[in-house]
């Protein structure tokens, strides 16, 4: 029978009539699962077949049918969804595993130490990273298996949620270290001197890297004549340099709560390129003129020498602007900060007008004692202070974007459709189910976008705009000029921060070509903007990992503490809906059944963001609730919590 054509062609026929379905796995804490294909149907995976998988793994499954319910059984892996990972290491009985630190992860997979690692140094409970090397559904493989690559953190290191969080996304733990010599290469730059320009610069008081100066003057003429002093790291790093091409990898500055991990050596970022009150230090600078409707007129790029008069915080100029607190600065720069409060005024209402604004939402400040426990969280409101320098970097960013439009053809630019093509016919359907209708152009073409956002703005509906986000994209760098829809503006490159952002870097060199009437370099590589893209996106979610490890110790539920919470729904899915709290910007989860003791009464439609208890509606996204905080999981670094009272 082993060679029989008849069996052989029996058992293809068997397979080609089996359905199938192909999708991703989703893991639960029960130990079942769910196969989500990509038409949105989904298909229970029981706990004997999950263990043949993990959360994350694309895989083609047979389906069977069990009267009117259908499972499936995975057959084919795809496309391991589980490759590099963060770990805690369990050691029983002189037996080695490692159990993923994933919220939808609980396999305990066997592992080996990398050779030259050394195993007495790994003990039960250190976090690990770690590689996924066998997959039951791979050939010759029957189980998983793993191997420890690194050691990240022991067990007790109080910095394990910096750490860790970092370890997670690939990011470097430390701040680079490229030598201590650093001359300065101005070969073929000339630059003016503003030394006897009072400059000032205006940050949060625990700032190290300044890297933005202003002056700002009233024209006889009306509107304003603003200089914007950039510091200038280009003038100590070559690009061929070491800490050049560390900045090129790591692409930006890493802010997180209690700690920064630069991009340049720290010698640089925090003091020889930091704008630093009374000290002399190179800049790239451009002097601007703002009409006085808000309107951008004639504006220079030019190197110099500059020296900071002040250093200004934003709490003291806001407090000085409104009339409070006893501090107050000095004669030569008090006419300046009115002057630029002004500039900033009729810039917002000119942005209201031709092109975008956003409110934004408050950021939050983390108070940390030396050993990384949260003392308290204090909300940073945009004020006044905050705004003015804002305006002020888009004001001088536009200007870097039409100046390399104009001049090189190409930098590294700032994209963002509101709208991918692919998806600008699912928002246009989900906006006519609102009764706007619209055609693509006004989803696709920044002018009737731009007509658009003001219309939806006016109608002040918190669930269209949260449901609307599903369709929108992200901002991208790109080496070609692009519209940026969010800021309404036709371009946009930024030049303003280049001690934390290496596409500004690139953009001060692309300047400096111009300046000493050198032919520019070839356009930067879809290598590099993809590059800057990812590594944006990972700075990100690191922030946010981070918070929501700081959050969950802190917001642990005692009798002491605060439980109750107002809140805004952010998201709601299949399981419950997921709120951010307004005091602190923390995320919490409310489960279903916490909202309805029985759980057949919750209706959730996910898709529209809406959901009824006993037929009638309660909550839709966008809206505001009360919350109480029922539990803190330092394990998944969640939140769980359910309709107050």
């Amino acid at each position: 029978m082993q060679n029989n054509s008849s069996l052989a062609q029996l058992k293809q026929q068997l397979r080609d009539t089996t359905p199938r379905a192909e999708g991703l796995v989703k893991g639960t804490d029960r130990g079942f699962g769910f196969l989500e294909t990509d038409d949105g149907d989904s298909y229970f995976i029981p706990p004997p077949a999950m263990k043949q998988v993990i959360h994350g793994d694309r895989v083609e499954a047979v389906i069977h049918e069990n009267g009117d319910k259908a499972s499936v059984e995975p057959e084919t892996l795809i496309e391991q969804g589980l490759e590099r990972f963060v770990a805690r290491v369990q050691k029983r009985e002189g037996r080695l595993a490692v159990v993923p630190d994933h919220p939808s992860i609980r396999n305990v997979i066997k592992a080996r130490i990398k050779r030259g690692l050394d195993e007495n140094s790994i003990a039960d409970g250190d976090w690990v990273v770690a590689r996924l090397v066998r997959h039951p559904l791979k050939k010759d493989d029957r189980s998983f298996f793993a191997q420890i690559d690194e050691l990240v953190a022991k067990r007790d290191n109080p910095a394990v949620p910096w750490r860790v969080t970092l370890a997670r996304h690939a990011l470097e733990q430390e701040c680079p270290d490229a030598g201590s010599e650093w001359p300065l290469h101005d070969e073929g730059l000339t630059r003016e001197d503003l030394n006897a320009t009072p400059l000032f610069t205006i940050d949060s008081a625990s700032t190290k890297d300044m890297d933005d100066a202003l002056h700002v003057v009233a024209r006889d003429d009306g509107g304003w004549r603003m200089t914007v002093a950039i510091a200038d790291p280009t003038a100590y790093v070559g690009e061929e340099h070491a800490a050049d091409k560390e900045a090129r990898v790591r692409a930006f500055t890493v802010y997180l709560p209690g700690q920064n991990v630069t991009m340049l050596p720290e010698q640089l970022a925090d003091d020889l390129c930091s704008l630093w009150e009374g000290k002399k230090r190179p800049v790239l600078a451009c002097t601007l003129d703002i009409n006085a409707d808000g309107s951008l007129g004639d504006y220079r790029f030019f190197a110099a020498e500059a020296t900071s008069h002040a250093r200004l915080s934003y709490d003291n100029v806001s407090d000085w602007l409104e009339g409070k607190g006893d501090w107050a600065p000095a004669d030569a720069i008090a006419p300046q900060l009115t002057a630029l409060r002004e500039l900033t005024e009729a810039r917002t209402r000119w942005r209201e007008e031709h092109a975008l604004v956003f409110s934004g939402s408050p950021d939050y400040e983390f108070e940390l004692d030396a050993a990384g426990n949260v003392l308290g969280i204090h909300i940073e409101e945009r004020r006044i202070a905050n705004r003015m320098i804002e305006e002020s970097m888009i004001a001088a960013n536009a200007c870097c974007a039409d100046y390399l439009a104009t001049h090189v053809g190409h930098g590294i630019f700032n994209v963002h459709r509101a709208f991918e093509p692919e998806k600008a016919e699912d928002a246009q359907a989900f906006l006519a189910e609102q009764d706007i209708n619209v055609d693509t152009d006004a989803l696709l073409e920044l002018p009737r976008y731009k007509e658009l956002k003001r219309e939806l703005e006016g109608r002040e509906d918190a669930w269209l705009d949260v449901r609307l986000r599903r369709f929108q994209g992200f901002t991208r760098m790109s080496a070609l000029p692009g519209p940026h829809f969010g800021l309404g503006l036709a371009a946009y490159a930024t030049w303003t921060s280049p001690i934390r952002k290496y596409g500004d870097m690139v953009n001060h060199r692309l300047i400096k070509h111009v300046l000493k009437g050198e032919q520019a370099p070839a356009e930067a590589s879809e290598a590099l903007t993809d590059q800057l893209t990812e590594r944006r996106r990972l700075n990100r979610m690191a922030e946010r990992d981070v918070k929501d490890w700081l959050y969950v110790r802190y917001l642990t539920p005692d009798a002491e503490a605060q439980t109750t919470f107002d809140a805004e729904i952010i998201a709601i899915n299949r399981g419950g809906m997921r709120v951010r709290l307004v005091d602190n910007g923390a995320t919490a989860f409310v489960p279903a059944p916490l909202m309805h003791s029985d759980r057949r009464k919750v209706v959730i439609d996910d898709k529209e963001g809406r959901i009824q208890i006993e037929d009638v509606e309660r909550y839709k996204l966008g809206d505001s609730v009360r919350v109480d905080l029922v539990e803190a999981r330092e394990d998944t670094r969640s939140l769980v919590a359910r309709p107050a009272e």
